[in-house]
């Protein structure tokens, strides 16, 4: 299934345990989870479930250098501008930054005409000549995780310094923690140094995972114990809710719950909970955005209610898991067909946002593409090269006996999944961009920028995919009236390109993308996010991607030092 919603609890402790513990927070995955307890304090709130993993390094304080201002004034010059509404480019622009706001966005002419510096707003106390680039607002993940505990089993878990920079280095200025695994306490202090950038880090929206489980301490079992839950992450400062699926009463309560308390929602319907509660369910329960895929096939059931498993399977098995998933849009009913229809204009009427997350699941139809991808070499951290390699104990390793037939099932699976995300975003539906990197062979930042990618693939316009990243994702936080799009008014939250990335979104990649240069004859790359502006602050990309390069680099001698 799907990746790796993920963890945060004790790696799984043999075999026994481990059948016992099969239906865990975050998808079920072989791992327990980390969870709060119904009604917990700040200690329960913080806790790592087990005591023998660790959360990631937080981010150290912000150093000299890293990043300038915010300025009184401010003025990006030149540019053209991608405003993340829909519109069309329009350029050349001067935008006009106060502090941390949007003060002005101004037309100053046409295209190869010079601009009269009559019709241009007045000097910033910093300016940057954007001419021939271009200007979009900051971008949203709206399904992340800040690395994970249990990747410490395999090594030294990721600190929060290297995933902040590989995302403000993509140009990724807001995040959604889908479920803040590594306890809602720690998640929380990270949003706070971040809103105060006492750290290098993106804008954090904190959800807390539901605890659910049969090994999971503090499972929440009833309605009221759901409700005592909500009402304490809520008073804790909790931004919303990540479900993986639970009793169906125990979700409608909490679901109740999180809406008088202003929470938001977010769910995995995992498959040990599915077959009693699809999205169709889920959605008139109050839920704001489901993840992945999973409850979507469910609902377009017209001649079952259960998916066809083979009676050998076993979904501790994590290559029978991934393997029937990829053999699921098959069973649901046709595209066009009644229940197709229905499904889509429902989830329209509810104001209801997808979050596919496509990339995490990639390697599932070319395996690979994805553990061989170009960045692994300068930006992986030997411990996530570990991780994601063949294991039958760890999440999103299934690649012990990973086949041909599996590949093409994916592949098959992924034209009917895209065809309806397409369909819903044609019929009014929400679509946000979210990664889930940190698990199958995907890159925090990279990933987020290939699943940009993947939506084109899937039928949008490269305009209706900038809006999925940027005003989709604000849409879906409830921050559209400060973040998703530049305007006058809003969150001075910007992305600066060098090149077009309409044309090619992979000039968005840290490592650019691949041209011919004429006049040498030898191939180039060209790209890169070049500033990212962050609350009126400006972050320089390449120096940010240049120091997660220096902590892979160093991460491979330590290890290389200790093998000596």
């Amino acid at each position: 299934m799907r990746k790796g919603e993920a963890m945060g609890g004790a790696w799984r402790r043999g075999a026994g345990a481990a059948a016992a513990a099969a239906v865990v927070l975050l998808l079920g995955s072989t791992l327990a989870c980390a969870a709060q307890p119904a009604g917990a304090g700040e200690e329960g709130i913080g806790a790592i479930e087990g005591g023998t993993v660790r959360p990631p390094q937080p981010a150290p304080p912000r150093r000299a250098g890293e990043g300038e201002g915010p300025f009184r004034r401010l003025v990006i010059r030149g540019a053209t501008l991608i405003d993340g509404t829909g519109a069309p480019p329009l350029g050349p622009v001067d935008i006009v930054i106060e502090n941390d706001r949007i003060a002005r966005v101004a037309s100053v002419g046409y295209p190869k005409v010079p601009i009269q510096p009559r019709a241009r707003p007045a000097p910033g106390e910093r300016e940057i000549d954007a001419s021939g680039m271009y200007v979009l607002p900051g971008f949203i993940n709206a399904h992340a995780h800040i690395a994970m505990a249990e990747q410490g089993k395999v090594g030294e878990v990721p600190p929060a310094e290297y995933v902040y920079k590989l995302w403000l280095g993509h140009g990724i200025t807001t995040v959604r923690e889908a479920g803040s695994f590594n306890g809602l306490k720690w998640t929380l202090e990270e949003r706070r140094r971040s809103a105060a950038h006492e750290i290098v880090a993106p804008r954090i929206a904190a959800y807390a995972g539901f605890p659910v489980g049969v090994e999971v301490e503090g499972a929440v079992r009833t309605p009221e114990e759901a409700r005592r839950w909500v009402d304490s992450i809520a008073a804790a400062g909790a931004d919303g809710i990540k479900f993986v699926g639970s009793p169906p009463d125990v979700m409608q309560a909490a679901l109740a719950e999180a809406k008088l308390r202003h929470l938001r929602s977010a769910c995995h319907h995992a498959q040990l909970a599915v077959a009693r509660m699809n999205v169709m369910d889920t959605s008139g329960w109050g839920l704001t955005s489901m993840e992945h895929w999973y409850g979507l096939p469910e609902a377009l059931f017209t001649d079952r209610r259960v998916q066809n498993y083979p009676a050998g399977y076993n979904y501790n098995d994590e290559s029978d898991r991934f393997g029937q998933a990829g053999r699921l849009w098959e069973q649901a009913a046709p595209r066009g067909s009644e229940r197709w229809r229905e499904v889509i204009t429902t989830l329209v009427q509810r104001d209801f946002t997808i979050v596919p997350t496509f990339t995490i699941y990639e390697a599932s139809r070319d395996l690979m593409r994805e553990a061989r991808a170009e960045w692994h070499d300068e930006y992986t951290l030997p411990t996530l090269m570990r991780w994601f390699a063949p294991n039958r104990e760890a999440h999103g390793a299934y690649w012990f006996g990973w086949t041909t037939a599996d590949e093409v099932a994916w592949r098959r699976n992924y034209a009917i999944w895209m065809s309806f995300i397409n369909d819903f975003k044609n019929a009014g539906g929400r679509v946000a961009v979210g990664d889930d990197a940190g698990f199958i062979y995907k890159l925090f930042g990279f990933a987020w920028v290939r699943e940009l990618e993947l939506l084109q693939e899937a039928g949008f316009h490269p305009l209706e995919v900038v809006r999925s990243a940027t005003l989709s994702g604000a849409e879906l936080l409830g921050m559209a009236d400060r973040l998703g799009s530049v305007e006058a008014g809003k969150v001075a939250d910007l992305v600066i390109v060098p090149e077009n990335p309409l044309a090619d979104f992979k000039v968005l990649y840290g490592t650019g993308a691949l041209r011919l240069d004429d006049a040498t004859g030898k191939p180039i790359r060209v790209g890169g996010v070049r500033y990212t502006i962050h609350d009126g602050i400006v972050y320089d990309a390449p120096a940010l991607l240049a120091d997660v390069r220096r902590m892979v680099a160093q991460a491979k001698q330590r290890e290389a030092a200790a093998a000596r």
